[in-house]
Formats: structure tokens, sequence, C-alpha cells
């Protein structure tokens, strides 16, 4: 093996299969955001859809009041990340659960939890704000766009995955951006 990074594509699959949605887990979604302090919880509803290999979700979010700082009356970008943390735990999560997502088809939801703090790594993390997002009701989806298993020279195998999400609400505000994922110690 040569010093670059030896990768394989996970998301081109053999062939098509349907979409497929899933409303909202309840008692997965209280599991995801167990972590997460009682007033950081900003995730309120999340559908999941999947369609070969890829996975997608779009979600609900509420943030009565920041948890850092005083009130700015808009969303930003430390709630952005937060937001993008539950919105992606879930999705991945909800993957698993269902087997959705291409990447992690050896995955069970102990090897998520295992893994959801110490091993989900967020690598590069970029947002544009369009207009200000009321944070107070608004909406957000995000897509793995790719998944790769990548092994760096001697390094151990990790996902390498690709993602978009954007936010919106009622009143035209809008906010999107992308972020590269590392999954690091996989089983």
């Amino acid at each position: 093996m040569t010093a670059h990074a030896a990768q394989a594509t996970l998301a081109e699959p053999s062939r098509q299969r349907p979409q497929r949605t899933y409303a909202t887990d309840e008692d997965l979604l209280a599991r995801v955001l167990a972590p997460y302090k009682k007033h950081c919880l900003y995730l309120r509803a999340a559908a999941v859809t999947s369609r070969d290999g890829k996975a997608s979700a779009q979600c609900e979010f509420s943030i009565p009041e920041s948890c850092y700082i005083d009130d700015t009356g808009h969303l930003n970008s430390v709630e952005v990340n937060i937001c993008y943390n539950q919105m992606m735990y879930y999705l991945v999560a909800k993957s698993v659960k269902e087997g959705l997502l291409a990447g992690f088809e050896s995955w069970t939801l102990d090897d998520f939890w295992n893994h959801q703090l110490p091993d989900i790594l967020i690598a590069r993390f970029s947002s544009n704000f369009r207009r200000p997002v009321t944070p107070r009701s608004f909406s957000g989806e995000m897509e793995f766009q790719s998944v790769t298993r990548r092994t760096p020279g001697s390094g151990a195998p990790f996902l390498h995955a690709d993602t978009s999400f954007r936010y919106w609400d009622t009143d035209g505000g809008r906010c999107d951006g992308q972020s590269t994922l590392a999954f690091i110690n996989i089983p």
C-alpha cells in the first residue's frame, strides 16, 4: 500500500432501492439526546428518508433560550453546530437501526451508543448565514452525500463522510453549510 489513503466509496449501490421515510422515533430521539444538558435539547422531531444507500433528515427545532449567551434574536454559529450535532446523531442512529446508510451496514445500535461521543468527529464544518433565522421555531435538514471507508498508510480504517445541511424559518431566514465527519475506531 502506498502512503496515500486507500479508499472505497460505500454509497454506490448496485441496484436502486425505493425511497423510504421514517417518522420521528420518540424513544430513539430521547436516547440520542440523553448526553445533552436539559437546556440544550433543541431537536424536537426528525423524519429520516433513505434512498439508494443515502440518508437524509428533515427536522424541527426550538431554542427557547440560548445555552451560553444573552438572547441575540437570531440563530448563531454555536447553536447551528449544536443543532447539526443533534440532527446528525439522530440520522446516524436511525440509519443504523433501520439499515439505511451505506457504510454502517455492520453497525448495531450498541455500536452507535459506544461511538456516539468519543468516535464521531467533525473534521470540517462551515456555515453560511443568508438571512437571520428565528431560533424559537425553525426547520432544518441534512444529507449524507457520501460515505467512504479510508485506511491511511499504516493507520486504522475510518469512515469519512461528507454532509450538507440547511436551516430555515417561516420568515425567510436561511442558513446552510457543509460538514466532513470522521468515524474512528469503527467496528
